[in-house]
């Protein structure tokens, strides 16, 4: 999958509970935070066709024929059995609204089609992008790396806050002269934070692409017995 980079971070409130006359607390609450940032392995490209005409029939046709072309294109690059899909249609009227005041006047209708191509070869996607921009797409709406299996990051995440948080409560316990028990509860939390890119331009020559890393985060908090 690529290079791993792994750390962990505190980031939490710490809580300790005792019994109710002060006496020496019976658990602590820790939370730690463990992060892993991995090379992306898969992209997703939004690209879409928007056209404008009098009637809603003939922007609705324009637009199929243009995303018709812009999908044979890609089909060509990536082959028939390509992962397309569409993600968005929308067909709306068009008004002009008089300075002062009176009904709206119907100028024209907007088509606007787009569709999502998944990449596993992330090598190519410049020539995908300008492929469907000589096409027609004239909108390239986002592009979105990620990794094809979360699961083991997700682990791998959760497994340092765990540590991480286990760590900072022995601190405390041996701070307070006791030791740590059993664990009480345990909850956790992950996020995979995609490398994003919006706004990509189409240029003369093939567009250029960074991957960066795709980053996933867990927090994980515990309360821990803590005994004499």
């Amino acid at each position: 999958m690529g290079r791993i980079l792994l750390l962990a971070v505190v980031a939490a409130p710490l809580a300790l509970q005792g019994q109710a006359t002060g006496s020496t607390p019976r658990l602590v609450r820790a939370s730690g935070e463990g992060v892993v940032s991995v090379v992306p392995d898969r992209a997703r490209v939004s690209v879409g066709v928007v056209t404008q005409a009098g009637t809603a029939q003939e922007a609705a046709a324009q637009n199929a024929a243009q995303v018709e072309t812009v999908l044979a294109q890609l089909r060509q690059v990536l082959g028939a059995s390509a992962d397309i899909k569409t993600t968005n249609y929308s067909l709306t009227p068009n008004y002009r609204y008089p300075q002062g005041g009176g009904p709206p006047t119907l100028v024209n209708y907007t088509a606007s089609n787009t569709v999502e191509v998944t990449l596993a070869d992330l090598s190519i996607i410049g020539r995908v992008i300008d492929t469907a921009a000589q096409a027609g797409a004239n909108q390239i709406q986002s592009l979105r790396f990620t990794v094809a299996d979360p699961e083991p990051l997700r682990a791998r995440a959760l497994a340092a806050a765990a540590k991480q948080a286990r760590q900072r409560a022995e601190a405390i316990a041996s701070g307070l002269g006791v030791r740590l028990g059993a664990i009480l509860t345990g909850e956790e939390g992950t996020v995979v934070r995609f490398a994003d890119t919006r706004e990509v331009s189409a240029g003369g020559t093939q567009t250029p692409i960074e991957t960066g890393l795709v980053e996933v985060r867990a927090t994980v908090t515990v309360e821990i017995e803590l005994v004499p």
